[in-house]
């Protein structure tokens, strides 16, 4: 059993040092994409940052016209994914999916009414700035007099007020990075 313990690590060691480049390969060279020379890349808070690669770099969310499709890194329309992120930053975010496209917040409750409580799915359906691109679910919930939480109807205009807050919003992104 001691042997097991102290033989394990090694094993992974040397095949590690096998896998290494040092000795004999090939002159192969690989060409990693790259954003076009003095771009920069603007996070989705609006700070320029470097690629995921250092300058120029790979970049999760792309540069150009990878931008509009997604990019290398991201799944869908990066547009209406950041726009998404801006529309529901006012909420806590409980999982987020950049490769399926799907954002899901937890439960908020409006700081006026706190007997009241919303959660939102997003889901961006597509790699291109479409208005059928994003479908948001709104779900909301009250407080009833024994302190448990009951599911309420939601006003069905609610989630196409949403989708079209967000298409907005990925509009705008994309003038502005047009602009640049």
């Amino acid at each position: 059993m001691k042997m097991t313990r102290f033989a394990l690590p090694l094993l992974l060691a040397a095949i590690l040092a096998a896998c290494s480049s040092g000795s004999g390969g090939s002159n192969t060279r690989y060409e990693y994409p790259t954003m076009r020379p003095g771009a920069t890349q603007t996070s989705i808070f609006g700070q320029e940052e470097e690629g995921l690669l250092g300058p120029g770099g790979l970049s999760l969310l792309g540069g150009d016209d990878e931008e509009q499709r997604g990019g290398p890194g991201i799944g869908v329309n990066a547009f209406l994914w950041r726009a998404s992120l801006d529309t529901v930053s006012f909420m806590p975010v409980a999982s987020a999916d950049p490769f399926g496209g799907v954002i899901i917040t937890d439960w908020y409750s409006p700081p006026e009414n706190q007997n009241e409580r919303y959660k939102i799915n997003l889901y961006i359906l597509d790699r291109t700035l479409r208005a059928d691109g994003v479908r948001a679910s709104i779900f909301r919930q009250r407080r009833a007099t024994t302190g448990q939480w009951v599911d309420v109807q939601t006003d069905p205009g609610m989630g196409s007020d949403l989708e079209n807050t967000i298409l907005t919003r990925a509009r705008q992104l994309r003038v502005a990075s047009a602009q640049r």
